[in-house]
């Protein structure tokens, strides 16, 4: 093999590992900010992981960040505004982030 094909295969193999792990961030932020957000609607134990779960199919429903949003500030109501579930949500990216690489 050449060391272009090397080069290749190295960039596809790290693309579909960087992909990968977007998408176990992006859940893994979602289920957090879905355990958050069940704790501001009085939910506990087994309410509040089916809350959660249900947060991180919500981002199953288009690209992008704004289904997971929409979920929250529909049921969140006046418990939290805008700025507040963006920042929880940015705040629990880094979480997640840091919480798979110290599985790695």
């Amino acid at each position: 093999m050449s060391s272009f094909d090397d080069r290749e295969n190295a960039f596809e193999n790290k693309f579909a590992h960087d992909a990968q792990m977007q998408f176990k961030a992006e859940a893994r932020r979602n289920k957090l900010v879905g355990l958050w957000a069940a704790d501001l609607l009085g939910k506990t134990g087994d309410d509040a992981d089916a809350y959660a779960k249900e947060v991180i199919k919500a981002d199953f429903e288009e690209a992008g960040d704004e289904d997971v949003y929409r979920k929250l500030a529909g049921d969140l109501g006046d418990k939290a505004d805008e700025a507040t579930i963006r920042a929880k949500m940015a705040e629990c990216m880094s979480e997640a982030k840091a919480q798979l690489l110290n599985e790695v």
